[in-house]
C-alpha cells in the first residue's frame, strides 16, 4: 500500500493507528554536554586497545562526555560499516589482540549469553574461530567501556535501520524480509533519480506476528555495547521507500507504511527505556516528528544545513533548535567544517558570519568559530568530528554518499590530538556550559598524547 502523500507531509497520519498495547514513553533526558565523533578505524592504528584508551584520556582532558562511533559490525568490501554482514557481530578487524587465547569457560559463557544470534553468525563466518573473535571483542570492549565510564566518558553507537543483502540475519531469518523489493530513498534536489540502497526490506507483518523479537534482541545487543545509540533513517519506521528488486535506480519506488511505534513498545516492555537518538534528517514530515516526540527521543540538527536556504522553518536554523535534540557540526557523510567553510559561497558565508556576530563569537580559525557556534546551541548535546577539532579539510571526509569506493579510509596520524587541542576544546566546552563534573583519575592530556604518539 503506497502513501505518496507522506512526501508532502499529509495523509500518512490516518494510516498509523495507535497499536493496541501502546505503553507510556519517558523522554530521553540528556545533560547539557558535548562529545567527539571518531570511528575506531580512524585511530592511528585503526583498532581498539591502547590507542582507544588514550583517546578516552584525551576526551576526558578536553572536557568531553561522549565518544560517538559508526556501526561496529564487519564492513562490506568497500569498507562501509552500514552494510555489515551481521546486525549483531563485531568486526574482528577492530581487535587489538586478535590471537589472544580464549578459554572454554569464556566460550561457553558467551554462547549462553548470545544464543539468539551467535549460531547464525558462526554458520557464515568460519565456525568456532568466529565465536572466539566475538569473545575477544567482548573482552576488549568491556575494558574500554569501563575505562571510559571511570573517566566520565560515555559511548554512543550507530544503529543502521537495515541489514546488508545476504547478511547472516537475512540468511538465517528469510521469513522476516520481503521478497522482490529493496530499500532506497526517493528523488530529491541532490539525487534526481533517488538513491538505490539495495538493502532487504523488513516484512513488518511477519515481525509483528513474532512480537518484534528480532528487533528487541537487536536493541538489547546495542545497549550491551553503548550508553546511547543513534538509530539511522528513523523516518523508515513511519514510511519507507520501496523499490522493485532489479531496478536501475530508485525513481520508480513508492512509499509503504512502516510499523510506527510498535517495535519500540515491544522492546520497552522487555528492556525498559531505550536511550536512542532519532536520525531525522532529510524529508521529515509531521507523522515522523510526532512519532519521535511520542517516543521521547531527541532528534538531530546539523550546523552545515543551517545556512542552505531561506526557509524560515528549516529545523537546522539556530533559532529553530530545540533543547531536546543533538546538534552536530556535520555527520560522517559531510565535509569537516573547515572543508565546508572553504567551499561556501559569499552569500552563505555572510549568513554564517551574521550568526557568529549575533553570538559575539570571534576566532582566527574558522573551524573553531564553527565549533563554538554549534556549542552555543540550546540543544542538550553537541557533537563535533575529530576532523573539526584538527581543522582538516575535505580530504579528511569519512564518506561521500553515492560513491562506492574510496570511503571510510580517513585515519589520524600519531600525535595529532595534542594536549593544547584538549585544553582549547575544554575551554570552549566550559564557556558553553557543557563541562560535566567527572571523577578524579590518574590520567590527562599529556598521558593521552604519549599513548597516541607511541601506539602498541
Amino acid at each position: 500500500m503506497a502513501f505518496a502523500a507522506d512526501h508532502h507531509g499529509a495523509g500518512l497520519a490516518a494510516a498509523l493507528p495507535a497499536p493496541p498495547q501502546q505503553i507510556a514513553s519517558t523522554a530521553v533526558n540528556l545533560p547539557r554536554s558535548s562529545g567527539v565523533q571518531l570511528h575506531p578505524t580512524s585511530l592511528p592504528g585503526g583498532r581498539l586497545g591502547r590507542e582507544a584508551l588514550a583517546f578516552v584520556d584525551w576526551l576526558a582532558a578536553a572536557g568531553q562526555s561522549w565518544w560517538q562511533m559508526l556501526p561496529l559490525g564487519p564492513p562490506d568490501r568497500f569498507g562501509s560499516p552500514y552494510k555489515s554482514r551481521s546486525a549483531f557481530a563485531a568486526w574482528r578487524g577492530l581487535l587489538a589482540h586478535p590471537s589472544a587465547p580464549v578459554s572454554i569457560d569464556e566460550e561457553e559463557g558467551f554462547r549462553e549469553r548470545h544464543a539468539f544470534w551467535l549460531a547464525d553468525w558462526e554458520a557464515v563466518a568460519g565456525g568456532r574461530r568466529a565465536v572466539h573473535d566475538q569473545v575477544r571483542f567482548e573482552r576488549e570492549w568491556t575494558q574500554l567501556r569501563a575505562y571510559a565510564a571511570e573517566r566520565g566518558v560515555r559511548l554512543i553507537g550507530d544503529l543502521p535501520i537495515y541489514v546488508a543483502p545476504a547478511s547472516a540475519d537475512q540468511s538465517a531469518h528469510p521469513e522476516l524480509f520481503q521478497r522482490g523489493f529493496v530499500a532506497g530513498v526517493p528523488p530529491d534536489a541532490y539525487a534526481t533519480r533517488g538513491q538505490l540502497w539495495g538493502n532487504p526490506l523488513y516484512d513488518w507483518p511477519a515481525l509483528q506476528r513474532r512480537r518484534y523479537r528480532w528487533w528487541t534482541e537487536r536493541l538489547r545487543r546495542t545497549f550491551e555495547l553503548f550508553d546511547l545509540a543513534r538509530i539511522d533513517h528513523f523516518r523508515g519506521f513511519v514510511a519507507y521507500w520501496s523499490v522493485a528488486d532489479g531496478a536501475l535506480d530508485a525513481s520508480g519506488g513508492r512509499w509503504r507504511r512502516g510499523p510506527g511505534r510498535a517495535p519500540f513498545d515491544a522492546a520497552r516492555r522487555e528492556l525498559g527505556e531505550l536511550p536512542l537518538i532519532a536520525e531525522d534528517l532529510g524529508v521529515i514530515t509531521e507523522p515522523v516528528r510526532r512519532l519521535r516526540d511520542e517516543l521521547g527521543l531527541p532528534g538531530m540538527v546539523v550546523l552545515e544545513f543551517a545556512f542552505d536556504d531561506g526557509d524560515l522553518h528549516n529545523p537546522h536554523r539556530f533559532e529553530n533548535h530545540r533543547e531536546r535534540s543533538v546538534v552536530y557540526t556535520a555527520t560522517h557523510d559531510q565535509d569537516p567544517v573547515r572543508g565546508w567553510w572553504d567551499g561556501l559561497g559569499a552569500r552563505a558565508r555572510a549568513l554564517v558570519e551574521d550568526a557568529l556576530g549575533e553570538r559575539q563569537i570571534r576566532e582566527r580559525e574558522p573551524h573553531w568559530a564553527l565549533i563554538r557556534l554549534a556549542f552555543s546551541s540550546p540543544a542538550r548535546l553537541a557533537m563535533v568530528q575529530a576532523q573539526d577539532v584538527l581543522g582538516l579539510g575535505r580530504d579528511a571526509r569519512m564518506n561521500l554518499p553515492g560513491r562506492a569506493g574510496g570511503n571510510w579510509r580517513w585515519r589520524m596520524r600519531p600525535g595529532m590530538l595534542t594536549p593544547a587541542l584538549a585544553h582549547r576544546l575544554r575551554r570552549v566546552t566550559e564557556h558553553a556550559g557543557r563541562l560535566a563534573e567527572r571523577p578524579p583519575v590518574d590520567s590527562g592530556a599529556a598521558a593521552a598524547a604519549r599513548r597516541l604518539t607511541n601506539p602498541v
